[in-house]
């Protein structure tokens, strides 16, 4: 390990794998399911059902603003699991490191993911290691797999939006997006903007104990709002309609996308969560959902109806309509 780079010998197999991951990995990741290294872990679930969801990260800049790419493959990954309602309980790493990547580097991002861990109250339980020639990568990719447990009785997905059911978000949309292309583009901006990537598995867990009529939870990630929005209604053979008014967005977000010609409601959230609930638990959910340091900015922003099935509209500021389609394209690659 005397070098301050990864070389392709950290990824043979031999005594330069062995150190790094004895200097890099397995002090921070440490625990009594990980510690043997052996080829699995063992685990023993507590009663209810699995929920099991996997990730890859890209970021391009793997730092920024409110985080880095080791906190969002954790916060990404925690929030996969619990949109199911289940309490996440696990995690596997897995690295593709680009030969020259800074040792300092990819210290800094492995003590993120462990404190990330740590605070969501998951357990790295597994993680393997690849080291790839120079231009192969682009500095580090990261993929995961999270399991958790679904308590038994409770079933939430996307099928089962409802006519009459309200729709509310966590916060405000397109932080992240905004933030991540600020940083790669060197943006200059007279407010700071950083990344709203978090774990949601405590305020899932408040807004499933203050409400029993919650029938879908998403994270509006790649897409945005818009893209998720249109995914459920598509699934559950429903129509949403928004009010435009009602959703809120960062001044600071909302000016960027104007210069830039951006829309917030196709920007990508990191640590926000779209419930659809039972219309008269709303308030409830609401109530829930601000009571919580991650939900503070949560509103409700529309309701479910029965047609036309498929279709999102939007009631406008100016008091017109828009459809919602889903995202063509992809304005900002490399946002997680």
């Amino acid at each position: 390990m005397a070098s301050d780079t990864i070389l392709l010998d950290h990824g043979a197999g031999g005594r330069a794998s062995h150190e790094l991951v004895g200097r890099i990995f397995a002090g921070r990741f440490s625990n009594p399911l990980l510690d043997p290294l052996d080829d699995a872990a063992v685990l023993t679930p507590p009663p209810g059902r699995l929920s099991i969801s996997t990730d890859t990260f890209v970021v391009d800049p793997v730092v920024f603003p409110g985080g880095n790419i080791g906190s969002l493959a954790v916060h990404g990954t925690v929030n996969d699991v619990c949109m199911r309602g289940a309490k996440p309980l696990w995690l596997t790493v897995g690295f593709v490191l680009e030969e020259g990547l800074s040792i300092a580097l990819l210290t800094t991002i492995v003590e993120s993911m462990a404190r990330a861990a740590t605070e969501a109250g998951v357990v790295i339980v597994a993680g393997d290691t690849k080291v790839v020639g120079r231009g192969q990568a682009d500095k580090i990719f990261i993929n995961t797999c999270g399991i958790g447990v679904i308590p038994e009785g409770l079933d939430l997905g996307a099928h089962l939006a409802r006519p009459g059911d309200a729709v509310l978000v966590s916060g405000s949309m397109g932080d992240h997006g905004v933030t991540i292309l600020a940083q790669r583009e060197g943006l200059n901006l007279d407010a700071p903007l950083k990344s709203d990537s978090a774990s949601l598995n405590g305020l899932v867990a408040d807004l499933l104990a203050a409400c029993d009529g919650v029938h879908v939870l998403r994270d509006p990630t790649r897409g945005g709002l818009a893209t998720t929005l249109n995914e459920i209604a598509a699934t559950s053979r429903v129509a949403i309609e928004l009010q435009e008014g009602a959703i809120p967005v960062d001044p600071v977000v909302q000016g960027v996308c104007e210069l830039l010609g951006l829309d917030p409601f196709y920007l990508a959230n990191e640590g926000k969560l779209i419930c659809i609930v039972q219309g008269g638990q709303a308030q409830a959910a609401l109530t829930a959902l601000r009571a919580h340091p991650l939900g503070g900015n949560a509103a409700i922003i529309g309701q479910v109806k029965e047609a036309p099935a498929g279709r999102v509209w939007m009631h406008t500021r100016v008091g017109g309509g828009r459809i919602l389609d889903m995202l063509s394209g992809e304005p900002l690659p490399r946002i997680c």
